[in-house]
Order: structure tokens, then sequence, then C-alpha cells
């Protein structure tokens, strides 16, 4: 059983930065999907891919993960850049 530990993004539709601080677990799948014959819909009987944890921090994450025997692989957050203009800078 592994792990993605990464921090949320924030949504690029929104303005609004809610829950951008918390950290997430994420199961990776252990068995591939596969097409159902009657319906068509894909699915797998692994349960733990459904399976999303949120921390409070990145430590309290790992800890879990160590704690629980989790193999894990942490996301770094990539950094965040402002694009600082004015509304004059159109018209130059």
């Amino acid at each position: 059983m592994s792990a993605l530990i990464y921090q949320i993004q924030k949504n690029a539709l929104q303005s609004g930065k809610a829950r951008t601080n918390q950290w997430v677990l994420d199961f990776a799948q252990s068995e591939p999907r596969k097409a159902d014959p009657l319906t068509g819909w894909t699915g797998s009987g692994d349960t733990q891919s459904q399976v999303k944890l949120t921390f409070p921090s990145e430590e309290a994450a790992r800890a879990y993960a160590d704690r629980n025997g989790i193999a894990y692989k942490v996301i770094p957050t990539p950094p965040k850049t402002l694009k600082i203009q004015a509304y004059a800078d159109n018209f130059r």
C-alpha cells in the first residue's frame, strides 16, 4: 500500500484560498480498473483508492503514514509567484 502526500492547491477558477493550508494523504490504486461488461462503467475492487485523509500539516501526515506502515511519497508545494501589474500597463 502506497500513498501520496501533497498540499491542496487553490482552485484556478475561484479567488478563495480556503483549505489551501491542509495536507492530503491520498492512496494509490493497487489494482487496475476494468470495464463492467453489462453497463460499460469502469471500476475496481480496490476501496483504498477512494480514501483521502486531510491533515493540518505535512509532519502530521508523515507521522500518520509512519505509524501505520504506509509507504509514501511527498509532493512538494511549488513556490507561489505573484505577477504584479497595474491597470495602466494595458495601455502602454
